[in-house]
């Protein structure tokens, strides 16, 4: 491949009118990982961690933080060779080929495209239990204000993330202050290695099992990729941002989860529900669980969904810019230089899920999905670097084949934890894509118009 190719949009984004607008600067690609990862990720979901890791929680979110590390260095290594929108679709296409490029896009929409749906309906049953509103009008609500936002520009959502980061990032200040303050009082509960260790009770099955749920948790640093047309520097800017909005939320889940464990020591009668703003109102006040709720509203309501339709939306039109989905995902806003016509569509597709399909269906189709293509991308990293780049020295050795090496044995590992449904589910979605794919390309013969420019 030439390096003007490289380091090029695929040519079906060439004309003026197919591009989207640059503005972002390697703050806001953090800001954005950060954002739709979410500081306080882990609350929604602490209760059923604690009870399917007996009582491990932080050592679920480490397993997790190192497994995701090593896919973002993977992300790291193809976003400098290949600074273009489509995240794993556009890694997998250029690394492998077209054909298994478009398989790994097909699966990740699993995660792109069922994750806006996830978080409205999480946090509208969650606004409707606390205010009384129905919740189909807390999801109209916050579809509105996403689409508003994202499609009047990156600078507006860029904009929105930075708000909605300090506040998320005071209350779990908050939180952690009053944790330590809690724990440390003479007579009451105290520090403990159980959350990291137990002997005797560490098993590799329920560590996965409770990884697959925690997974979601970490769903979102590799949105930071489908903004490489919007970066003012994506080779250099995009793998960077991935690594730091990693790190920084790993340890934000760590020490939150552990100190909310040492909170609520007992996780047997933990509520898988509402565990940790139990663990909030024990340790600082009621009035702060009430905060937290609000907190979770603005976060996972508007701040997380925000940039979940942003990256999904980012995704189609890439794939809709190379013809291999309807090319009418491909438009790009006349004035605000956005994929309108991707982000108009996932709003009504988001509004139909999230009212229709069940909470806990959609975290399965979510997680599958998204780890699936991680592989896919660990491999394609080795397959293009260690094998069509021949770059086999020490350097290659470790960066190109152990590091995502490691990374993939651990993404199968976390595979195992699926249970029977999400595998049948999962299957089912990925056969559905052969077939597109197959008569697409005319039965894996062509390529997309866009592609045929290029070397392989």
């Amino acid at each position: 491949m030439t390096e003007k190719n490289v380091s090029a949009p695929a040519a079906g984004a060439a004309s003026e009118g197919n591009q989207l607008k640059r503005a972002l600067k390697l703050r806001d690609l953090v800001f954005y990982g950060v954002v739709m990862m979410t500081l306080i990720a882990p609350m929604a979901v602490f209760g059923q961690v604690e009870h399917a890791s007996g009582g491990m929680t932080p050592l679920v979110y480490l397993v997790g933080s190192i497994a995701m590390l090593f896919t973002a260095l993977s992300y790291r290594q193809m976003s400098m060779e290949f600074p273009m929108g489509g995240s794993v679709y556009t890694y997998v296409q250029h690394g492998i080929n077209h054909h298994v490029g478009f398989i790994a896009g097909w699966m990740i929409l699993l995660d792109y495209i069922f994750v806006p749906s996830l978080l409205y309906n999480m946090v509208s049953y969650i606004a409707q239990g606390t205010f009384g509103i129905p919740f189909w009008i807390w999801i109209l609500v916050f579809i509105a204000v996403d689409v508003v936002i994202n499609v009047g520009g990156i600078t507006y959502t860029a904009k929105a993330d930075l708000v909605l980061f300090f506040v998320e990032l005071v209350a779990v200040c908050i939180f952690i202050v009053g944790a330590i303050i809690f724990i440390t009082k003479p007579g009451g509960v105290e520090f403990t290695l159980k959350p990291i260790y137990q002997p005797g009770k560490l098993n590799l099955q329920f560590i996965a099992s409770a990884c697959t749920i925690a997974a979601l948790s970490f769903l979102g640093f590799d949105g930071i990729s489908t903004l490489a047309e919007e970066s003012l520097n994506p080779a250099k800017d995009v793998g960077k941002a991935t690594i730091i909005a990693l790190f920084t939320v790993s340890i934000f889940f760590i020490v939150q989860t552990y100190l909310a464990c040492c909170v609520l020591p007992d996780w047997q009668n933990t509520d898988p529900s509402t565990g940790f703003y139990d663990a909030a109102a024990k340790a600082v006040g009621k009035w702060f669980e009430f905060f937290m709720v609000i907190v979770t509203l603005l976060a996972a309501g508007i701040a997380n969904t925000l940039v979940a339709q942003s990256s999904a939306a980012r995704l189609l039109f890439t794939m809709g810019r190379d013809r291999v989905i309807p090319g009418f995902f491909g438009k790009v806003h006349p004035k605000h230089k956005t994929p309108y016509a991707a982000i108009y569509s996932l709003a009504v597709f988001s509004l139909v899920i999230a009212l229709v399909v069940p909470t806990d269906t959609l975290v399965r189709l979510v997680n599958f999905g998204a780890i699936f293509s991680f592989a896919m991308l660990n491999i394609s990293v080795i397959v293009y670097f260690f094998g069509k780049k021949k770059q086999r020295d020490l350097h290659g050795i470790i960066n190109y084949l152990i590091l995502p090496g490691i990374g993939l044995c651990i993404l199968l590992y976390i595979f195992t934890g699926f249970d029977k449904i999400c595998y049948i589910i999962g299957i089912t979605w990925l056969i559905i894509g052969i077939i597109i794919g197959f008569v697409k390309s005319h039965g894996y013969k062509e390529v997309p118009e866009s592609f045929k420019h290029m070397e392989m």
